[in-house]
């Protein structure tokens, strides 16, 4: 009994080994191919890195001011008899705006008129007679005291009336109404905005550390997301002579022409003030960077000479960079890579280092320093 155990045991442990062997064998098998496996090459687009002189430009959120712009009031208590503008019409400097009722005023007026013209009737009569001495002179002067107190009269009434007339201080565009017909109105109340927007402000801040290269002339650049595509320009005008205690900023001023007057004021804009220098740079497009929390990288494309058992091919050298400023389609790179090197544009995902690629610009995407959306 003991004797066929011991042959079936040895039996198993014979078949045990065989398939160890077996299975040994196909292992090394696998891993010889894995280490003579070759990825196919990859099929991208390329680029080569650009230098050239980027101009300089300083960055803020600004707020437009009309360079003209008030509220007008009531500067009397009275009536409103007459309402002469359309609400968001255009008007002239001196355009009637507002009659308030001034019939007490005007009657006044009249009564203070006559009195006048006959204060100037007995001026000119004391003064002939002052000739012919048959008055004295205190006679002759109440008599010009007379007509200089009657037409201050007139003049004050003139002046009421006046300021019952509400005309535009200057021109502009006018903004809602806030009163109405025969509605009785008290002096400061308001009666419409009016604004001139031909020329207006933008006043921004920027960092001190920014004040060496502020200077009136500047140019500016403005733009704002309520009117895509619009770029005005103007320049600074003037910056604050003191620093902001709180935030350590600068206070700047720049006038720009508003042609249709598309900016209004109150509205949020993007500033960017240009400064006179330039700076060397080198740019690749942004969609050759591979971001990475540990740093970023691109893609460096490479000849490969033939070797024994490699053709000769292109491959791709992982390379990690430092960036700097972004505009439009493209990015500065500050560190890390040459002028005239290649960089692959699209795709850089899918890559790994030291992979070989063939590359194809049939269909590589076109780069651009101020790209504009396009309807689809």
């Amino acid at each position: 009994m003991k004797k066929p155990i011991i042959l079936a045991i040895i039996g198993l442990i014979l078949v045990a080994g065989v398939l160890a062997g077996i299975k040994t064998l196909q292992i090394r098998a696998m891993i010889a191919q894995g280490k003579q496996f070759v990825l196919p090459p990859e099929v991208v687009t390329s680029f080569a890195v650009q230098s050239g002189d980027w101009e300089r430009s300083l960055h803020a959120i600004g707020s437009v001011d009309a360079v003209q712009g008030v509220t007008v009031t009531a500067e009397l208590s009275g009536k409103v008899k007459t309402i002469a503008f359309v609400s968001g019409s255009r008007v002239a400097a001196g355009d009637l705006l507002l009659q308030q009722d001034a019939a007490v005023e005007q009657a006044q007026l009249r009564s203070a008129q006559a009195d006048a013209e006959l204060a100037q009737v007995d001026f000119e009569r004391a003064t002939a007679l002052i000739v012919d001495q048959a008055i004295s002179r205190a006679e002759h002067d109440n008599a010009r005291a007379r007509l200089t107190a009657a037409q201050a009269q007139v003049d004050n009434f003139q002046a009421l009336i006046a300021r019952k007339t509400i005309r535009a201080p200057f021109a502009g565009r006018l903004g809602i109404r806030q009163v109405d017909l025969g509605q009785v109105i008290n002096d400061g109340q308001p009666i419409v905005t009016l604004q001139a927007l031909d020329n207006v402000f933008v006043n921004f801040a920027l960092p001190q550390q920014d004040l060496s290269f502020l200077q009136p002339g500047l140019a500016v650049r403005v733009t704002t997301d309520a009117l895509p595509g619009l770029t005005l320009t103007g320049s600074i005008t003037v910056t604050d002579p003191e620093v902001d205690l709180t935030t350590r900023n600068i206070r700047v001023q720049a006038r720009l022409e508003n042609p249709g007057e598309k900016l209004r004021a109150g509205m949020f804009v993007n500033v960017q003030v240009v400064l006179p220098e330039t700076a060397a740079v080198l740019t690749i497009p942004t969609t050759a960077v591979l971001y990475a929390p540990y740093s970023d990288s691109v893609f460096v494309i490479e000849e490969q000479p033939a070797e024994k058992d490699k053709p000769a091919g292109q491959i791709v050298k992982q390379k990690f960079v430092t960036l700097g400023e972004k505009r439009g389609d493209f990015v500065v790179v500050t560190s890390g890579l040459t002028a005239g090197e290649t960089v692959v544009s699209t795709g850089v995902f899918k890559l790994r280092n030291g992979q070989g690629v063939v590359v194809d610009n049939k269909l590589a995407p076109e780069f651009n320093l101020n790209p504009k959306p396009t309807e689809g």
